[in-house]
């Protein structure tokens, strides 16, 4: 079970999936965020790396507001990376990564899978609580508690984090060796009117600096990320 956001991240997740012989699942989650064009990006993954199933689940996005991706809050732009880690920005989006999971997990369960890759990352993480390998391990803990199938013994709950501990250069670097087409997926936040990367926020910047500490230019053009 791959959590698919349509993201870089995300997208490098699913082909490590694969690559480490996981037969893919991948749950894509439309929350009401403004950057949703991240959903047809997954959709476009999915067609280039392939998977056994993708879901599109719908949530009703009264539910996560609050949350410059999902309210009439302005996204911050044009920050210093080396700001991003030092509290938790308005783009966080309440108890998202733990409700995705649980989405995840339960489906996950209905297949008869334990295996589940999302794509946190505590380095490039840009301050959100729910990317910490602290909650990533409670979150295990917690699944493996409260799954009929885990207490019956007949399935363990592995969260995979493959990228936890790279920085965002690496992870395109492992991407492209994996046959990632990083054209197809979407980083933006607050895209503009005309459907093209701000290059202002924190997840363009972040974007633009893997690239360049990957020694490759970014495949959506020079002009989708600012960094």
């Amino acid at each position: 079970m791959v959590l698919l956001s349509g993201g870089l991240d995300s997208a490098t997740c699913l082909a490590v999936a694969r690559a480490e012989g996981f037969e893919v699942n991948a749950l894509t989650i439309q929350y009401g965020q403004r950057h949703v064009r991240e959903v047809e990006a997954a959709n476009r993954v999915v067609e280039h790396l392939g998977a056994v199933r993708h879901e599109i689940h719908r949530l009703d996005p009264r539910i996560f507001r609050g949350s410059a991706l999902t309210d009439a809050i302005p996204v911050p732009r044009g920050r210093d990376p080396g700001s991003m880690t030092g509290g938790v920005p308005v783009t966080y989006v309440p108890a998202r990564n733990t409700v995705f999971l649980s989405l995840a997990l339960a489906w996950a369960e209905t297949l008869g899978c334990g295996d589940i890759f999302i794509g946190v990352n505590a380095v490039d993480y840009s301050g959100y609580p729910d990317c910490r390998p602290a909650f990533i391990e409670a979150f295990t803990a917690m699944a493996n508690l409260a799954t009929r199938a885990a207490v019956e013994g007949r399935l363990a709950v592995n969260i995979h984090t493959p990228l936890l501990e790279m920085t965002k250069g690496d992870i395109i670097r492992k991407g492209i060796s994996l046959g990632v087409d990083y054209g197809l997926t979407w980083s933006c936040y607050d895209p503009a009117s005309g459907g093209t990367p701000c290059g202002e926020c924190d997840s363009c910047i972040l974007r633009a600096r893997g690239f360049r500490d990957a020694g490759l230019e970014d495949p959506l053009g020079r002009k989708s990320c600012k960094g």
